[in-house]
Parts: structure tokens; C-alpha cells; sequence
């Protein structure tokens, strides 16, 4: 992998993790009802929460995986809270519902990732 895809990969793996759970949680999970607005909104969501995330990772310089999850969720919820209004429950109810999903789906991801990764480089590929 290049020095560029080493730095652009892990954006773009927060940006698509907190995308997909901004998404899947305003349509409280009926992909059917998914909307250009609905896009949009938790595309601005991903960009920051993943710019955040990512920013924050570089300048510590952690690379484990759970923390790496904790760090985008929280991003997630509070980028959530502050880009729309909730839509269902408390007002701050769906941004937790989101950053939640935005980590697991890290761990998940992030996770089978690895796994990918080094059973590639175990079989020589």
C-alpha cells in the first residue's frame, strides 16, 4: 500500500462508517425511505466526524482499534447533534443512537480489515 492510500484509507473508512450510521438512523433503519436530503446531511456528518477523527488519531498517534472506534463514535454524536435535530426521542437521543452505530461499525469494519490484511500477507498476496 502507498504512503498516500496509508493516509487516505482511514479517512475514508470513518468518513463511510459514520455516513452509513448517520443514514441508517435517520430512516430509523427503512433504507426504502432514504431521501438526496438524507444523503446530504449525513454526508456533512461523515466529513466532519471523519476529519475529526482522523485528525485526532494522527496527532495522538494511537493505532488500536477500539479506541480508534470510541474516538469516531463520540465524533459522530456530537457532529450529529450539532448538523440536525434529532427525529425521534430526547433531542440528543438519535445523535447517541449514531455515534453507537458509527463505532461498532469501526470496530466491525476496522477489524475485519486487519484480519484481511494479515491473512494476505501470511499467504504471500
Amino acid at each position: 500500500m502507498s504512503r498516500l492510500n496509508e493516509k487516505i484509507a482511514p479517512f475514508a473508512e470513518n468518513f463511510a462508517e459514520a455516513t452509513t450510521a448517520c443514514l441508517v438512523t435517520m430512516v430509523q433503519g427503512n433504507v426504502l425511505a432514504l431521501s438526496l436530503s438524507h444523503w446530504l446531511i449525513a454526508s456533512e456528518t461523515g466529513i466532519i466526524a471523519a476529519t475529526v477523527t482522523s485528525a485526532a488519531i494522527l496527532v495522538a498517534g494511537v493505532d488500536k482499534r477500539w479506541l480508534v472506534s470510541v474516538v469516531l463514535g463520540v465524533a459522530t454524536a456530537v457532529v450529529d447533534y450539532f448538523v440536525h435535530p434529532g427525529m425521534f426521542g430526547p433531542v440528543f437521543l438519535e445523535a447517541i443512537v449514531t455515534g453507537a452505530g458509527a463505532s461498532a461499525l469501526s470496530f466491525g469494519v476496522g477489524t475485519l480489515i486487519r484480519f484481511l490484511r494479515q491473512k494476505r500477507t501470511a499467504t504471500g498476496n
